[in-house]
């Protein structure tokens, strides 16, 4: 099942209606991909399972780490979790 591990972004079931309007069930996967990011503030690649809507909304928020930090817990993995606790770590160890 591709789940993006920043978004959460998972497939989702739709009607596809015809013109004689019967409808059929169709499921409609995510376009996810592996991608590698750099944390400017860790100074490190990541390579995490990613929609490409949310690379786009990465880049309009203004790059990953604010994305991350900005991120609702329960939308992230286990993985982009412990990403999101050592940017916090990091920003309490420079104040």
């Amino acid at each position: 099942m591709a789940i993006c591990e920043l978004s959460g972004k998972k497939p989702v079931i739709k009607n596809l209606v015809s013109h004689s309007n019967i409808k059929t069930k169709k499921l409609v996967q995510p376009n996810v991909q592996y991608k590698r990011l750099f944390s400017k503030r860790l100074k490190k690649f990541f390579k995490l399972k990613l929609a490409v809507s949310t690379l786009r909304t990465i880049d309009h928020v203004g790059g990953f780490d604010t994305f991350v930090l900005n991120q609702n817990d329960q939308n992230l993995s286990k993985r982009a979790l412990k990403i999101k606790q050592e940017l916090v770590q990091s920003i309490a160890k420079k104040n």
